[in-house]
């Protein structure tokens, strides 16, 4: 079987064509492809309004937006004996980490709770040096931290709170944005993600101000034809990635109806079988992902080739635990998520999969492990 035959485990959203093409036209006839276009103005206020934020900078990709993030509020600044450090999860994408090393600025990672596999807020505290200069949670799969166990702690000790929210695009908690927590939240726009403009990101930051400092920052400091004020890099979204942006959002209630009914019909039906993440009775969920975690890794790998062998691919999310990768610099294992890594898997969802397509899955994976 092809890979082209496969139905994989993210499949990126394409909006129409016909209303992809009039947004093209536009760029045509305006020749402004880049820096702070037409489309790129619309798709910040539209998403501003959409998500209900303020201060939204869109990025050329999500990684940029949490080096952009530490940048702006200062959380890589530092004098040549010291190194800046923040705390973060090892149970995310490597970007979350790897953006800050790069960076250079130390990942120092606390364990996950063993339940909504977010920071566990009572590991913090004990990490925290005089070198620390920040704390990265992440909500994963779009699921909220325990914000305000976290939020007081950044207060209280005077670091800058950068919530890597990646999966959360469109995530409310207890009625408002997610987005509104921490100094700033960070979006990916990647091709696969729920809401995407091919490749993208966007920070939305607490303080105008800050805001401001970023906007210079993604346009290498420059803010008029012969003045340069600050170093920067170049972190600007084009108009075709903006273009594209628009057109997925102005399908975005679509998608997202299609996306809830497979993820309904997963949990429905595996939720007795397999553990699932637990999330906040006050979330309001965007259906980004679905995984699940077996009973052990070995599980997972027989599972895995199961369904691959029908045609199914999956995806180990996240694996390994990043306090393992040696790049990273290692501190030891940190159990839980060591654990959670080991057994977890994420199923395929997207607004296209058939009913079909998911009993076949389902039934797999319990004649599995069974």
């Amino acid at each position: 079987m092809s890979i082209t035959e496969m139905i994989p485990v993210t499949k990126p959203y394409l909006p129409s064509r016909e209303k992809l093409d009039k947004y093209i036209d536009g760029i045509y006839e305006r020749h402004w492809l880049t820096n702070n276009g037409q489309l790129v103005q619309e798709l910040t206020r539209r998403l501003e309004e959409y998500l209900g934020v303020e201060n939204l900078l869109l990025v050329a990709n999500g990684t940029l937006a949490l080096q952009i993030a530490y940048r702006a509020l200062g959380v890589s600044d530092h004098q040549p004996e010291q190194r800046p450090e923040a705390i973060t999860t090892p149970f995310t994408f490597i970007a979350t980490a790897s953006s800050l090393k790069w960076d250079g600025v130390e990942p120092v990672f606390v364990d996950i709770d063993p339940h909504t596999w977010c920071m566990d807020p009572a590991n913090i505290e004990v990490a925290i040096t005089p070198n620390t200069r920040a704390i990265v949670p992440v909500h994963v799969f779009g699921n909220a931290c325990d914000v305000e166990a976290i939020d007081d702690i950044a207060n209280k000790h005077k670091l800058k709170l950068i919530y890597d929210a990646s999966h959360a695009f469109g995530v409310t908690y207890k009625g408002e944005s997610l987005l509104k927590h921490g100094d700033a939240a960070t979006l990916s726009f990647h091709a696969t993600k729920l809401f995407h403009t091919g490749e993208g990101g966007a920070i939305v930051f607490k303080r105008k101000d800050d805001l401001e400092r970023a906007r210079k920052m993604i346009n290498f400091g420059i803010t008029g034809p012969e003045s340069i004020e600050a170093l920067g890099i170049n972190a600007k979204m084009s108009e075709l990635q903006a273009a594209m942006g628009l057109c997925v959002l102005d399908e975005m209630e679509a998608n997202l109806k299609a996306r809830s009914a497979v993820w309904s019909r997963y949990e429905e039906t595996l939720s007795k079988a397999i553990q699932l993440q637990t999330k906040h009775q006050a979330l309001g969920y965007n259906y980004a992902y679905f995984p699940v975690v077996f009973n052990s890794e070995e599980q997972v790998v027989r599972v895995a080739a199961a369904l691959k062998e029908s045609g199914v691919l999956t995806r180990r999310y996240f694996y390994p635990s990043l306090e393992s990768i040696g790049c990273l610099g290692t501190i030891g294992e940190l159990p839980t998520s060591t654990n959670i890594a080991s057994r977890i898997l994420c199923l395929p969802i997207s607004s296209g999969i058939s009913a079909e397509t998911i009993e076949k899955i389902v039934s797999i994976v319990i004649e599995v492990i069974n």
